[in-house]
């Protein structure tokens, strides 16, 4: 219907508000732009390799562990008992140095590092849907941010034209006046409209103005024309969206994982009760290269810690609580998320169609009373008042059309599916996986897939 009532209604005027120029950035390009370049993305996949690293730090307790350390000590003495009187002791150095090469393995701790392990992953599977909302809001902004580049640049259109036409309808009262045709009365409110009308397209540049700084800031550079934005691809009912909204919306699914990784801690604290076993060696080496080696399996077992382990398992069933209490919440947020939105795309596409009806017939009103007035059957300020009419009218039209598109891609984001891989953006789109892959066997610094991630890491860091 937008498409269809343009080319109707607006006219001229209008029509060179809304058509984009020739080459023009598209929603797409903007979208693809923003991606690329936000920092917001960028921290949050920085903060999601650093949550993949949790996972190779947590497998990596369950490796051997080899240290060595070195000392060197300096002792002296004074031999006072055997000195003659008056004289002093004679002070005696000794230098001693030992070197020990240490390891030690994990055999058994009750399940801690395992719960700590798969608790690991599902933060990670968390983040990563954390990483997924931010993606949202980047794209809704810059959709927000087209969008209102586009209304505001319709509006000034609008008061240009409304300005050109008052000035027409200025000097034609002037030249009525000279005849005796009119009033002065005529002529001064023609000027106090044209006035009133130049001051109204000051606003409105200072609102494009604005704009454009949140489209500079949401897209990382200035609006280069702006073609008409497509339509969002949705649901085609309520009922519809909300069921992809409770299976892929990032809130939903990142509250679930982090009820997953509450479920996890309490496993994890129940396991401190449990006894740890361990398998440790040593070689130590002194300055006479006397060496020692030292094998042995140590267990140890907390019996009493003054009610802290068991703090420590009614704190993690609490957490659980609170997780499971957060999921529910922000099921209903997002269901409710949804629904605003259909609303709002209702309203929307209400508004365009009696907008429509109400441009046309402020346009009639305005023609018909305009030729009126050359003929002497109606005032200035009739004339005045209809071309009022017929502006509220068509910027109430233009705001509608814009909010109708808005509104699709709100329903976009708020079912979880305004993502640059749904959307089809020209862009590579991230993958969170491939960095979990390069560390989740945690591996060594030294190791070919660690110089491979020092790599990895350094072209990232450019």
């Amino acid at each position: 219907m937008r498409r269809i009532v343009g080319s109707l209604i607006l006219g001229a005027g209008l029509a060179a508000a809304v058509v984009a120029p020739a080459r023009a950035d598209t929603l797409a390009q903007a979208l693809a732009y923003g991606y690329e370049n936000s920092g917001l993305l960028d921290q949050n996949r920085a903060l999601l390799r650093a949550a993949d690293e949790d996972v190779a730090q947590a497998i990596g307790a369950l490796r051997p562990i080899i240290s060595w350390s070195a000392q060197t000590a300096l002792s002296t003495s004074s031999a006072l008992r055997d000195a003659a009187p008056g004289t002093n002791g004679v002070d005696s150095f000794d230098v001693s140095s030992s070197a020990t090469l240490s390891a030690s393995l994990l055999l058994y701790d009750g399940g801690q590092s395992r719960y700590g392990i798969d608790a690991q992953k599902a933060l990670v599977l968390s983040t990563r849907e954390g990483l997924r909302g931010v993606e949202q809001q980047v794209l809704q902004r810059i959709v927000q941010a087209y969008m209102e580049v586009q209304r505001a640049s319709a509006f000034v259109e609008l008061r240009r034209n409304n300005l050109r036409l008052i000035t027409q309808e200025l000097r034609a009262a002037q030249d009525r006046f000279e005849v005796g045709e009119v009033t002065r009365t005529d002529v001064s409110l023609a000027e106090a409209a044209l006035a009133s009308a130049r001051s109204l397209l000051a606003s409105e540049e200072g609102g494009l103005t604005q704009a454009i700084a949140e489209f500079r800031a949401a897209v990382g550079r200035n609006p280069d024309g702006l073609a008409q934005a497509p339509d969002a691809r949705i649901p085609g009912s309520l009922a519809e969206a909300q069921a992809i909204a409770r299976r892929e919306h990032p809130s939903i699914k990142g509250a679930q994982y982090a009820v997953t990784v509450a479920e996890l801690n309490i496993a994890r604290a129940e396991a401190t009760t449990r006894p740890e076993l361990s398998l440790t060696g040593s070689i130590s080496v002194d300055d006479n290269f006397d060496d020692e080696e030292q094998i042995g399996i140590r267990m140890q077992q907390s019996i009493y810690s003054g009610g802290q382990l068991a703090s420590q398992i009614r704190q993690a069933k609490a957490n659980r609580d609170a997780a499971r209490g957060d999921l529910l919440n922000t099921s209903r947020t997002v269901e409710q998320t949804v629904a605003n939105a259909y609303s709002l795309l209702s309203v929307a596409r209400a508004s365009i169609e009696a907008s429509t009806r109400e441009v046309r017939a402020a346009q009639v009103a305005f023609d018909g009373l305009r030729e009126e007035a050359r003929l002497g059957a109606r005032t200035t300020l009739d004339v005045l008042n209809a071309e009022q009419d017929l502006l509220d009218a068509r910027a109430t039209l233009v705001s509608a059309q814009i909010d109708e598109t808005l509104a699709g891609y709100v329903v976009l984001a708020a079912i979880g599916r305004l993502t640059a891989e749904q959307l089809g953006l020209p862009v590579q789109v991230y993958d969170p996986v491939a960095y979990y892959n390069l560390v989740r066997n945690a591996p060594a610094a030294t190791s070919a897939q660690g110089k491979a991630l020092d790599r990895v890491l350094e072209a990232i860091g450019r």
